[in-house]
């Protein structure tokens, strides 16, 4: 029995996690693959840092790159981040070398993905990622593998814990987004800046790779469209509350007539769908296709899940278990047609502070009939009579429309501010129906 002797590059959390996790499981995964799995060699930036692990039998790299060369190890597992460099130059190193690489860089992958698959078909190794997306629920073999059998429409996700966390709290204590996204960073579930999670980059970055999986195109984060979640209120939560449906940032990407549409933004999910119970830091994927339907949920991140996949990528490797890194050879791997966000159908919540006088609500109801949208219903309240508002009084006023297209939203939305009666940036969240 010859070992898979692996190279490890990220000595953070999960690369600690992961050296537990094959010591602990060593036996069993050599009965299960017939290879005992040996971390030989590790590269961080740190040496005196204790991470809670025994790395004396280890060799020790501080280029990372110089790792991904090394003659004597199987397999490079990447685990430092980053779009750049040094993470893409050690993968393109370690692929050129013909060398099998796990990594769970979903911003790499992101931007490089297509361009890494071809260094890996080119030198025969292979490129594992199943760590990349939703930490430990496993996702990338669900689409590359398990429904080979289906035509997949759509896929949609909860694909940043950060944000889910933060929503779920504002709704289940009436906190403002403020304190709780000051809460998740006492817990070390946000940033010191938490931009790339709430403004929803992360949350791109992974729907992307879902994408080309799902799809067969090549790996496309430009064509995302992409709203965080920093500018809802608990007012619109608790509306959307009232209405039914709970708020999430969804990651979705469809086929359409138009081509493949990629978008993230948040979203009113009926409260019933199994998406929409989904809570705190937790991550849920929604596949539906013409076969099978089908919602996986887990642990989106931290040590222990995202070791967990990287460990399954590793038994496959230590199998002799490989494939195409997203199904299909590079060369088969289509453009993806870009479906405007604006063709968009669906319906919408649209939240106005708008100024309190005659002829408002006529003026709304005109820009909406204008642009042929129906409204399901309208709530208006007078906020307190402040002094804030003396001057100028205004009132909220919500809408729910039925479903019509963002283009015609954004125009009819425009007309309304034109006609000078919106007292602030509007609010509009997307409505996911049965």
């Amino acid at each position: 029995m010859s070992d898979l002797k692996v190279g490890l590059a990220g000595l953070g959390t999960v690369g600690a996690s992961l050296i537990r996790m094959l010591e602990r499981r060593e036996d069993e995964l050599a009965d299960r693959t017939g290879r005992r799995v040996k971390v030989v060699a590790v590269a961080a930036r740190d040496r005196s840092r204790d991470r809670g692990v025994d790395l004396s039998g280890m060799r020790w790299y501080d280029d990372p790159v110089a790792l991904a060369q090394d003659p004597d190890i199987d397999v490079f597992v990447e685990l430092m981040g980053g779009e750049g460099d040094p993470a893409r130059a050690a993968v393109l190193a370690a692929l050129d070398a013909g060398r099998p690489v796990v990594t769970a860089n979903k911003a790499l992958l992101a931007k490089w993905g297509t361009e890494l698959a071809r260094h890996a078909e080119a030198s025969g190794a292979g490129l594992y990622f199943e760590a990349a997306v939703a930490g430990g629920i496993p996702i990338v073999k669900t689409l590359r593998e398990a429904l080979l059998g289906n035509r997949i429409a759509r896929v949609s996700g909860i694909l940043n814990g950060t944000c889910n966390y933060i929503l779920t709290r504002m709704v289940d204590e009436k906190l403002s987004f403020d304190d709780c996204l000051a809460a998740a960073q006492r817990l070390g579930y946000a940033e010191a800046d938490p931009s790339f999670d709430i403004d929803g980059f992360d949350t791109a970055h992974k729907l992307a790779i879902l994408t080309s999986l799902a799809f067969g195109t090549q790996v496309d984060s430009d064509s995302i469209y992409v709203e965080g979640i920093r500018q809802l209120t608990l007012e619109d939560l608790e509306a959307a509350n009232d209405l039914g449906y709970n708020v999430k940032l969804l990651g979705v990407a469809l086929r359409t007539d138009t081509g493949i549409e990629q978008r993230v933004h948040p979203t009113m999910v009926p409260k019933h769908w199994p998406i929409a119970q989904v809570s705190d830091v937790t991550n849920a994927v929604a596949v539906d296709g013409d076969a099978v339907a089908l919602t996986l949920v887990g642990p989106g991140a931290g040590g222990d899940a995202t070791a967990s996949a990287v460990f399954s990528d590793l038994s496959d490797i230590a199998r002799g278990n490989k494939g195409y890194a997203f199904g299909l050879p590079v060369e088969e791997l289509s453009t993806p047609k870009r479906a405007p966000m604006r063709h968009h159908e669906g319906g919408y919540y649209i939240r106005l502070s708008v100024v309190n006088k005659p002829g408002t609500a006529a003026t709304i109801a005109r820009c909406m009939a204008d642009e042929g949208i129906s409204l399901e219903s309208i709530m208006q309240h007078r906020p307190a009579d402040d002094a804030s508002n003396r001057a100028q009084p205004t009132a909220r006023v919500i809408l729910i429309t039925y479903a019509t297209s963002e283009q015609a939203v954004r125009r009819a939305i425009a007309a309304i501010e034109a006609d000078g009666v919106i007292a602030s940036l509007p609010q509009v969240i997307r409505i996911e129906k049965d």
